[in-house]
């Protein structure tokens, strides 16, 4: 019997009909299953956050709560909270993609390097803690390469247009120095019991009546941690509303002068602000004291390597000079004719009175092992070859210095932390976003 070639194929297509027919019922489980282990809960915009997501992310925050006691918390309370915060984290991720505010692999690995390094890790060591601690090395990579992105978006987006002014810090420190008992730091935690903007007198009102009543369970004993993650819209409020320590300069006038009375444990409240009302708690406090540095007056002579000098040019000429200071040349002279360290050639290579860690270590080595008036003999740093003689030392109180330079980064701190309240306000309310949490889940 012949069988023509459309018989042949007609044949084919039946039987290929037939096992995608028996395929299609273990298709069908096996997406519905799917869907059961990984759906969507939320959609943001372009991008979605998935069941697994939120699973992880509310796994990680119940650890935290039961670091700090706080385990009594609805998980419903704890889902809500953590979809937010994955929503804000997809909508910034979002953001640094478009203004190309991404991290390369390699700026990732100098990260981990790092990061190794300070724990006095190798990576495979490295790797081999965090497998402890049940994360593989990829998934932690990836988790670091996310929050250098977030950092690089806020740096661009809100840090950089900071400034801070001298009237600032005098204000900062004149504040400062009102607490009594020379406070100067506080540890606290806070809830915030938020407003919409543009909220009329009914919303304002049923918020305050809301923040009552939170303090009123605090009064009668309820864990500040646990009301803190049921109920605030602060940043902190899944680390149980925890802002850990701040200088008394960083604390919103809001309620600095209340704190500055307050002891160990007292709450106070409703303090009202245009993002609603805040509650605190003081966990502890500290105070200030003296900063005492060692400085050392010290002067150099650099010879710079480049494309004319080699690294023996810059030795040889460098050695010449050092044996003609030896010799009795004066210094200074040689410094002004000799001199790649412009800035310090003027003055005859004088650097002033530095502190620990102005210097690059190997520099700062050199001279912390010299005498007073002592020469060392040449050496090398990533800038070049350098003499450099110790003309003093001296115990410096540096306190007022230190007290500005903390003024500075605390303001800046605080200016941050509100300019990234208000940018992550305004990308939510710009976004689509549609929950969709199931009671089931």
């Amino acid at each position: 019997m012949v069988i023509d070639n459309s018989s042949r194929q007609l044949r084919l297509w039946l039987l290929l009909l037939l096992a995608a027919s028996l395929l299609l019922p273990a298709t069908l489980t096996f997406a519905a299953e799917a869907e059961l282990l990984d759906r969507i809960v939320a959609v943001v915009n372009d991008d979605v956050v998935l069941q697994s997501e939120l699973d992880q992310e509310v796994a990680s925050v119940k650890e935290k709560l039961a670091q700090v006691g706080a385990e009594d918390i609805p998980r419903d309370e704890i889902r809500k909270q953590a979809l937010e915060r994955l929503i804000l984290e997809k909508l910034q991720l979002a953001e640094a993609r478009k203004i190309g505010a991404t991290v390369d692999d390699e700026t990732l690995l100098m990260a981990m390097n790092k990061i190794a390094q300070q724990n006095g890790l190798s990576l495979d060591e490295l790797a081999a803690a965090l497998k402890e601690q049940g994360m593989s090395m990829d998934d932690y990579r990836e988790e670091l390469r996310k929050e250098i992105t977030l950092q690089r978006l806020r740096n661009r987006e809100v840090i950089s247009s900071i400034q801070i002014t001298k009237a600032e810090v005098d204000n900062y420190l004149a504040h400062a120095e009102e607490n009594p008992g020379g406070r100067d730091a506080y540890h606290l935690r806070h809830i915030l019991v938020p407003t919409p903007e543009g909220a009329s007198p009914e919303e304002v009102a049923a918020a305050k009546k809301q923040a009552r009543e939170i303090i009123q369970r605090l009064n009668n004993g309820e864990d500040f941690a646990s009301l803190a993650t049921r109920y605030s819209a602060g940043q902190q409020a899944l680390e149980g509303g925890d802002l850990g320590w701040l200088q008394a300069g960083q604390v919103p006038t809001l309620f600095i002068k209340d704190l500055a009375g307050m002891e160990r444990g007292d709450i106070n409240g409703p303090y009202q602000a245009a993002s609603g009302f805040h509650i605190i708690k003081l966990e502890d406090y500290k105070g200030g004291d003296k900063n005492i540095i060692k400085q050392t007056h010290a002067r150099h002579i650099l010879i710079r390597t480049d494309e004319l000098t080699s690294d023996q040019d810059a030795r040889n000429r460098l050695e010449q000079l050092y044996q003609r200071i030896k010799g009795g040349e004066d210094f200074a002279a040689l410094a002004r004719a000799h001199s790649d360290d412009k800035g310090s050639a003027i003055k005859g290579g004088d650097l002033g009175w530095v502190n620990p860690g102005d210097l690059v270590p190997k520099f700062e080595e050199t001279m912390d092992a010299l005498p007073i008036n002592g020469l060392s003999e040449p050496f090398r740093t990533q800038f070049g070859w350098h003499i450099v003689q110790v003309l003093g030392r001296r115990n410096h109180d540096a306190t007022e210095e230190v007290k500005r330079d903390k003024a500075k980064l605390a303001l800046r701190k605080r200016k941050a932390d509100e300019a990234l309240q208000l940018y992550l306000r305004k990308l939510r309310g710009q976004a689509f976003v549609e929950t969709r949490l199931d009671d089931k889940y």
